[in-house]
């Protein structure tokens, strides 16, 4: 006959799988999150459809095909960036990042965790992008291997950057901030109007933000099956290098 033991075995499970159980909780946080599942959702959804069927801009070929990969990387701005700067900083707010840090889970274990479950939500934001975009008539080109670097690189750079605001400014400091970054890198950085409709002197700055080398990387993939975009990498390499270090030296947790 078995014997059951029922001799209690206290201690943390192994730190893969707490990650993993974290990693699904932040990433159904997002998704049931009405205003997060319209900032990474609905609004790249919306503008897909709108500016890839009305006539707004002449960009010179293909609009469908000019506007995915923009599309593509403001969805990839939208979670890595402006919902995790916002969740992370009213989580900071409440306390959520303080009683975090008291379990088992570590903080380089939480910070993981946060970063596949973007990776997550980035996955589903480019099956609904890539999914609409074919039936609107798309045809993608080039090495997906590619585009897989450059929406890792990009979500390097955004997390930086979200999680360095997030990190040291108020709650409502960060929401108003990072929709107004939002904004910005939207309107400026060629996801919807090309770079060229910009004068010349401000275009060489422009083509340094992490916003514009995601989607020169992505377009020049996609659009015209190029080969490695070395350029747009090292901007991103360099954005992902230089937020991340910051967020960690400055990021305060309470």
């Amino acid at each position: 006959m078995t014997t059951l033991d029922f001799t209690p075995r206290p201690g943390a499970a192994p730190l893969p799988r707490m990650v993993l159980a974290q990693a699904g909780a932040e990433a159904r946080a997002m998704l049931r999150n009405g205003e997060q599942l319209l900032l990474t959702l609905i609004i790249p959804v919306l503008l897909l459809v709108g500016f890839s069927q009305a006539a707004l801009v002449d960009v010179g070929g293909s609009r469908i095909g000019f506007v995915t990969p923009g599309i593509l990387a403001l969805a990839v701005m939208s979670t890595a960036f402006t919902g995790q700067a916002i969740a992370t900083g009213f989580e900071r707010r409440y306390g959520v990042l303080k009683r975090l840090g008291a379990t088992p889970l570590s903080r380089a274990g939480l910070l993981l965790a946060k970063t596949c479950a973007v990776i997550a939500v980035e996955l589903l934001q480019v099956v609904v992008i890539g999914g609409v975009a074919l039936a609107l008539g798309w045809s993608p080109h080039g090495n997906p291997a590619w585009v897989l670097l450059l929406i890792l690189l990009g979500t390097a750079a955004f997390s930086g950057l979200g999680l360095l605001m997030a990190g040291t400014l108020r709650a409502e400091a960060t929401l108003a901030g990072a929709n107004l970054v939002y904004l910005v890198l939207l309107g400026l950085g060629g996801v919807v109007f090309p770079l060229t409709k910009f004068p010349d002197a401000v275009r060489p700055v422009l083509e340094l933000l992490p916003i514009t080398a995601l989607t020169d990387g992505m377009r020049s993939v996609l659009e015209k099956g190029a080969g490695l975009p070395i350029g747009p990498l090292v901007v991103l390499l360099c954005w992902a290098a230089a937020s991340l270090a910051l967020a960690a030296r400055t990021f305060r947790w309470e």
